[in-house]
């Protein structure tokens, strides 16, 4: 089956916010195993959205819609579908009382009168309960078509997707979707592609996606069948040849687990600590790992030490090596890792040095060039990287490599 996405609303068309509803329902419907050949942003306007929805319908089977749905005369969405389903507007009374219970629990304002407009929805339509809004989603079939109306707020259309309209969709297949993620860092996204390229242009069912993330692949295997058991059985002999290939570049195949939570779950299964020392990154490596639920069983405490008087004091880094050698080097490098390991007294260390942009740089040492260090119970492993983004970009890649790096440490000890 085909989907379509409009996402509605003319603060997207002039950059003021960014369509991250797109990205995110394209990732789902991508898993469950529908096809999306277009997708579009259309302002505030009743002619246009209606010529983009009676267009989208004429070639796709479900038609999902972001926004539009509120409470001011510019919120067109539910209007213009129910015009071209040819279907009238009535006041809901379970969605009336769902609007007063919620303004009655915020208490932060009236209800003002505009906001039974959100109660008006069309015949025939399923309503679908917004838990973190006063919008609700409602879905719409008529001769073979669906049209799905999800408000814009991310915090309200992505719970809403996931319990309500994901099931849904799912329903709507002749089989069951069922996917994996497999997940892979220490290795660049082109050589990974490559190693899969064979698997994919045979693949039939399951198959097998790349995603690119900041430092890491990731592959999505998908499979129709009829049952759980049956999706495991499909997807057997290809997870055996994707660890046949990758082995242990592999960190998981579940997909809520983060690099920094497959780090953190080998520290402590070697009841190991760490701590990080950080430049040019700033607290951006020890954030990433503080994100993992349970990361206070393995980490210690962290350093910021922007300034070579704080590499010196902190980290203990001599300053005949920052004399010699300067703040951005594999030797500065080392003995911050090394310095981080003996001050918070932990089993393993990452230190971050190096130059994010957009300023800063020599032919020498251009901007981009980071180095990162991993101690690791005495031994330390110090790479060099270039990377070729802005500041921020630079700063993440530079974190994305540095828990690698320590994550390929950890493995090599086993």
């Amino acid at each position: 089956m085909t989907v379509e996405f409009i996402s509605v609303g003319t603060e997207i068309l002039l950059g003021n916010i960014v369509n991250t509803n797109a990205a995110y329902l394209s990732e789902q419907c991508a898993a469950l195993g529908l096809s999306c050949y277009h997708q579009s942003v259309v302002g505030d306007n009743e002619e246009r959205l209606e010529e983009a929805v009676r267009q989208a319908l004429s070639r796709s089977d479900i038609l999902i819609l972001s926004g539009g749905l509120g409470p001011t005369k510019d919120d067109l969405t539910k209007e213009v579908v129910a015009k071209v389903f040819g279907k009238e507007l009535y006041e809901d009374t379970h969605t009336k009382e769902r609007i007063e219970a919620y303004f009655k629990r915020v208490r932060s304002e009236q209800v003002t009168p505009n906001n039974w407009k959100q109660a008006m929805v069309p015949e025939g339509a399923k309503v679908v309960d917004n838990h973190n809004g006063t919008a609700p989603g409602l879905i719409m079939e008529e001769d073979g078509k669906t049209a799905i109306l999800l408000p814009g707020p991310p915090n309200e259309i992505k719970p809403m997707f996931e319990r309500d309209i994901a099931p849904y969709l799912n329903r709507l297949q002749p089989e069951g979707i069922y996917s994996k993620m497999v997940k892979i860092c220490s290795i660049g996204e082109s050589k990974a592609e490559t190693m899969v390229a064979d698997l994919m242009d045979a693949q039939t069912n399951p198959t097998i996606a790349p995603y690119a993330k900041t430092g890491e692949v990731h592959f999505r295997v998908t499979a129709k069948a009829a049952s759980p058991k049956e999706a495991k059985k499909l997807f057997a002999p290809l997870m055996d040849e994707l660890f046949g290939r990758f082995g242990d570049k592999i960190y998981t195949t579940e997909e809520e687990v983060t690099l920094e939570a497959a780090i953190v779950s080998l520290l402590e299964d070697d009841k190991m600590t760490l701590t990080t020392a950080e430049s040019c990154t700033g607290g951006l490596l020890a954030g990433r790992i503080m994100n993992v639920a349970g990361a206070s069983n393995v980490y210690r405490e962290g350093y910021i030490t922007y300034s070579n008087d704080a590499k010196e004091r902190l980290l203990g880094v001599k300053r005949e090596t920052l004399m010699q050698y300067g703040a951005v080097s594999a030797q500065t490098a080392e003995e911050m890792a090394r310095g981080a390991a003996k001050a918070a007294g932990a089993d393993a260390a990452l230190s971050v040095t190096g130059i994010a942009g957009p300023a800063g740089g020599t032919p020498e040492k251009p901007v981009g060039l980071v180095y990162v260090g991993c101690y690791v119970k005495g031994h330390v492993r110090v790479e060099e990287f270039h990377f070729t983004g802005n500041r921020d970009k630079n700063r993440e890649f530079a974190v994305a490599r540095a828990l690698t790096l320590l994550r390929e440490e950890l493995i090599g000890r086993k």
